[in-house]
């Protein structure tokens, strides 16, 4: 049963376009984007105890992690269809146009890395600030900078190794 204080609709309204962002920002693909921002509320509809004061954050949180999961999954069917010898689809315009090798790269190495380092690093280049790291990840705040420190280090690590360079 919903909360009866609580006004899903105008939280909806309020952050939909945001989540739809970072998860856009995470899949390079803006339409597949919307889809998972939907999902992303409809769990956040059926979870009345994220419906609290820190519901951004759990908004935010759940959209890096779909967002990743979506990466994975692409990576295992990218995988699984070179195995069995699918050829390359034939990439869109739109695809042309938004994809570069670099971006690629480090989606891959997000996709690679563990998920609370990936989920820091990916809420970090959205501009949160440290509190607000620390309030969507349920984390000390004391702790947010080590944390980015080593998730950066972890990439940087994971890049090096897949690429080569920096």
């Amino acid at each position: 049963m919903q909360d009866e204080a609580f006004d899903f609709e105008a939280t909806f309204r309020a952050q939909y376009g945001r989540i739809a962002r970072v998860i856009a920002r995470v899949v390079k693909d803006p339409a597949r984007a919307e889809e998972l921002a939907v999902e992303v509320f409809l769990k956040f509809w059926r979870s009345p105890r994220a419906h609290g004061e820190n519901a951004e954050g759990w908004l935010y949180r759940t959209a890096v992690r779909q967002g990743l999961d979506e990466l994975r999954h692409r990576t295992r069917r990218s995988r699984y269809e070179r195995l069995l010898g699918f050829g390359p689809k034939v990439p869109t315009p739109e695809d042309v146009r938004t994809a570069s090798e670099e971006q690629e790269g480090v989606r891959l190495v997000l996709a690679a890395l563990e998920p609370r380092p990936a989920e820091l690093l990916v809420l970090r280049s959205q501009g949160l600030s440290y509190e607000e790291l620390a309030a969507a990840l349920e984390l000390n705040p004391a702790s947010i900078g080590t944390l980015l420190t080593r998730a950066q280090d972890a990439f940087r690590k994971e890049y090096i190794k897949r690429y080569g360079t920096e």
